[in-house]
């Protein structure tokens, strides 16, 4: 069994005062759409932490098999949205893929192939860590083996859990990625315009293909 957890609770600081979760990517908003790609892995459960404009993000994800939970700490940083997506992680899971909600140009089966990574590891190896790799660079999702659940919970850098990977590199399994999608989040409106036209370059590619 294997956990997604959406960090979905952050204040898109450097924005212009918009939230960059509820602002259109393609046909959806683009938390929505960073979901649906998630859910399209067939996980076993995602859980979507909010905090800031909590309903109004919630409301862009009706009738999906989610499971909201409130992170009212979000102000302190990511780790404190991890520590509750964690915690509300069904106990019988085996891992847990941290997954920000601004990277939406991951596509499916980048994610898959993720995740297949980490079953494999975790049939041998109960301390799998699973960080996809680009040009020699680290990105997102990462995932963790249950077994570092306390150590998660026990981390307290504002920036999420670099240091349980820092501290666990003999169980690290770097996956190489054939495209930089897994370091494309989105902070600022460049990096939005950017985003969007990367998806449409690659929606014409494979509209091409097709033919």
């Amino acid at each position: 069994m294997l956990t997604a957890i959406v960090l979905a609770a952050g204040e898109s600081r450097r924005m212009n005062g918009k939230n960059k979760l509820l602002m259109p990517f393609g046909r959806k908003p683009l938390i929505a759409h960073v979901v649906d790609q998630i859910l399209q892995c067939n996980v076993d459960e995602v859980i979507v932490v909010l905090g800031h404009e909590a309903e109004n993000v919630k409301a862009t994800l009706k009738n999906l098999n989610l499971k909201f939970v409130a992170n009212e700490t979000y102000l302190e940083g990511m780790a404190t949205s991890i520590h509750v997506g964690v915690k509300n992680a069904n106990a019988q899971t085996d891992g847990f893929m941290i997954c920000l909600s601004d990277l939406p140009l991951i596509e499916p089966i980048e994610y898959r192939r993720l995740i297949d990574a980490f079953l494999l590891d975790n049939q041998t190896n109960k301390q799998p860590i699973v960080v996809p790799v680009y040009n020699g660079q680290r990105g997102n999702p990462v995932i963790f083996a249950s077994y570092y659940k306390e150590e998660i919970l026990h981390h307290k850098r504002k920036e999420g859990c670099r240091g349980v990977v820092k501290h666990n590199p003999q169980h690290v399994h770097e996956v190489i990625m054939d495209q930089d999608h897994v370091l494309k989040d989105i902070d600022t409106e460049e990096d939005y315009k950017k985003a969007l036209s990367s998806s449409i370059n690659d929606l014409s590619t494979e509209l091409k293909a097709n033919v």
